[in-house]
């Protein structure tokens, strides 16, 4: 099957329908596909050719859209990279996915040198099109594309182990805003806010959802709580968003009503607190829960708004032409397993990670969760973050709940830490309010009064603030590296 372009197709029927609004600006259906020829051409001056890997190493900005886009005419493999990794973080992946050629702009040139990676050019922010040294060359474009070739390698965040680059193709994008359109009711009209950043599949699906329905993107350069308010107000329709960034736009909102132009809030990238859900719908908040993953090209089942308030614990049913399943029966815990259309080619160079990760037609996702009778998938935790502690399962979501329900407690996370007697134990990690003071035997004891014994934590500490890893995630890694440092101080104090 071939994947048609929608970005030429709008070009084609449209060419003056806006397509991207940003700061500096709008660019027109008409106006983006002119530009994403020209670079393209050019990327076949720097000797891009059909199948090669190209790394983008930038911020969200037009120069990012027009390179996707650039790269998608020519064939060329996409490589999007974290801006925010280390430059040995990034020397790793560069070396792995070996890309024939790396862009990046003048903000980030001393990453790229320190990522050390020599075929390397510097866009020009404002002229995209302009890439230096290079000469504009003839070539045949695509308009329509093979729908199993790889658009695109997104390395996973890597929470544990090595990240792997998931193989994403036009038919993975394609169905996954086919699906999202539909389930979300996505028309020419609607504009989406996209904070996001685009070296995450999360951010990309939004330009695939926006180029599918002729829509417009309004593309922020960073999240801001103060200025997502603004375009909340002057109407925009859809928007995604992870837990940490709707904290913050509801502090930012205060009491101010929310315009009934805003149609659905795609809330993803981690686990969803109920609570969060909550609060966000009394509010007016059109909060759409939201389970998806890089391996199947973002949303897998997403709840619709309308019963958000009543199922706050709910990601939704899955979307048009995915299945998932989890457990041996309805509502049993197992591991998330999820087929379809959207679900990644593979790993890249890697067949053991793949065959483990593709079996029987399914993709094991990693996550636990269990399916209900009406078909709304509840997400538990990730597989590797189950806590088994005396022979008993512990979720670390269901922990963390109880945590944040105290009154003095901002954030929290709950991991498993080795325990010669009963095999872990389970402890816990929070930052407190602004202003407010608790103490830890204290959490210790909310919850023994709300969670069944082999649940509660046997310690929780007091930090600043946790720590993250990409999309602002938790990284429970890192604090179960901190738990095991505590521990061994209080021993070696005893």
């Amino acid at each position: 099957m071939k994947v048609p372009d929608p970005v030429a197709y709008w070009a084609g029927s449209e060419p003056g329908r806006p397509a991207v609004r940003w700061a500096g600006g709008v660019l027109s259906y008409g106006e983006l596909d002119r530009r994403q020829r020209a670079v393209a051409c050019r990327l076949a001056g720097l000797g891009v050719t059909k199948g090669a890997r190209v790394a983008l190493l930038l911020r969200n900005g037009v120069p990012f859209v027009v390179l996707v886009g650039a790269l998608a005419r020519l064939g060329a493999v996409c490589v999007p990279l974290h801006v925010r990794l280390a430059g040995p973080e990034l020397r790793w992946r560069l070396e792995d996915c070996a890309p024939q050629l790396m862009v990046t702009e003048p903000e980030l040139q001393d990453l790229a040198a320190e990522a050390g990676w020599k075929q390397t050019v510097c866009v020009d922010p404002e002229h995209p099109e302009l890439l230096p040294d290079a000469r504009p060359e003839p070539v045949r474009l695509q308009d329509r594309y093979p729908g199993a070739a790889v658009q695109g390698i997104l390395y996973t965040s890597a929470t544990t182990g090595e990240p792997k680059g998931a193989q994403l193709t036009f038919a993975n994008h394609f169905w996954n805003a086919v699906a999202s359109n539909l389930h979300l009711g996505c028309g020419p009209e609607a504009g989406w806010l996209l904070v996001l950043p685009l070296y995450h599949v999360g951010g990309l699906a939004v330009l695939w959802r926006a180029a599918l329905s002729g829509s417009v993107v309004v593309l922020h350069d960073r999240f801001d709580p103060d200025a997502f308010n603004h375009e909340v107000d002057l109407g925009v329709a859809y928007t995604s968003l992870v837990p940490t960034m709707l904290e913050r736009v509801l502090q930012s909102r205060a009491a101010r009503p929310v315009p009934g132009t805003l149609r659905a809030v795609l809330l993803g990238g981690g686990p969803v607190p109920p609570e969060l859900v909550v609060q966000a719908a009394r509010r007016g908040w059109p909060v759409a829960p939201t389970y998806g993953l890089t391996e199947a090209a973002s949303q897998v089942a997403t709840l619709h708004p309308a019963v958000a308030l009543h199922r706050p614990d709910s990601a939704g049913r899955p979307l048009l032409g995915l299945e998932v399943r989890a457990g041996r029966s309805a509502q049993e815990p197992g591991e998330i397993l999820v087929r379809g259309p959207t679900v990644m080619k593979g790993y890249f160079r890697r067949p053991e990670a793949t065959a483990r990760t593709l079996r029987g037609g399914w993709l094991h996702t990693g996550d636990v969760g269990y399916v209900d009778p009406e078909g709304h998938l509840h997400v538990l935790d990730r597989r590797e973050d189950l806590i088994v502690t005396g022979g008993e399962n512990v979720y670390p979501a269901e922990v963390e709940a109880v945590l944040r329900a105290h009154p003095a407690v901002a954030e929290a996370a709950v991991v498993g830490v080795p325990d010669p007697r009963w095999g872990q134990q389970v402890v816990g990690f929070v930052s407190v309010r602004p202003g407010m003071a608790a103490e830890p035997q204290e959490l210790v004891s909310f919850c023994r009064a709300r969670l069944a014994g082999f649940k509660v934590p046997r310690r929780v500490w007091i930090i600043d603030r946790l720590p993250r890893a990409g999309l602002d995630k938790v990284s429970r890694r890192r604090l179960r590296e901190l738990a095991a440092q505590l521990l061994a101080d209080e021993r070696a104090c005893c």
